[in-house]
């Protein structure tokens, strides 16, 4: 049985998953306890640390469209060109500006300038695990849902193109793969979601498998 509108909100409701700030705490001993509490690209890889200097803050957007005949996830693809992350899959959101208010802001802010996506058209439910790269962002997944059809308007700039990703390929734990590949010295392992010809890996499919741990049975 897929996963309704109503399930999805009884499941997101009340989750906290972690303060944003915590981790650059002065205190170390605190400040460790809270980047160990949170995911990130270190999960799959027990001798990598989180990051211990000032985390960047950033939020996404996992928009959930409900469809009648099942939910789905709204994914970009940024363009070839940008200096960080060109060409990869990821949700609509950026770094949490000093004139937002709040991480749900930033992350309708950043949907709107990307996809034009109203932000009036998202329903936000509540949020999944603070994500911390290996490049210093912590990434707070702000997760809404839209009725369609989806106005999209995407900036050729910054996105290539927005597609959809049905929900039940995501809670299917058999398209989690896990990949490993040799970085500098060492193997690292990481979380790769082959979806029609895309590879989702990364931030974006770390969160993505922590949307399944929250919606699955």
């Amino acid at each position: 049985m897929g996963v309704t509108r109503e399930r999805a909100i009884e499941r997101l409701a009340g989750r906290h998953p972690g303060r944003r700030g915590f981790g650059g705490s002065a205190d170390p001993a605190e400040a460790a306890a809270f980047r160990h509490a949170m995911r990130g690209d270190h999960d799959l890889n027990p001798g990598v640390t989180p990051p211990s200097t000032a985390l960047t803050p950033a939020a996404v957007l996992v928009p959930l469209i409900d469809h009648r005949d099942g939910m789905s996830v709204l994914l970009t693809q940024r363009t070839a060109h940008l200096t960080a992350h060109a060409g990869q899959i990821s949700f609509p959101g950026g770094r949490v500006e000093d004139a937002d208010p709040d991480d749900v802001a930033a992350a309708l802010r950043e949907t709107e300038e990307e996809v034009g996506l109203p932000r009036d058209r998202v329903s936000v439910i509540g949020r999944l695990d603070t994500y911390i790269t290996g490049t210093g962002f912590e990434i707070a997944p702000i997760v809404g849902i839209v009725d369609p059809p989806v106005p999209i308007s995407i900036d050729p700039f910054e996105v290539a193109e927005a597609f959809e990703v049905p929900l039940s390929f995501i809670l299917d734990r058999r398209n989690h793969q896990r990949i490993e590949r040799e970085v500098g010295a060492h193997n690292r392992a990481y979380f790769v979601l082959p979806y029609e010809g895309r590879n989702i890996w990364g931030a974006t499919a770390g969160i993505l498998v922590n949307l399944a741990e929250v919606l699955a049975d």
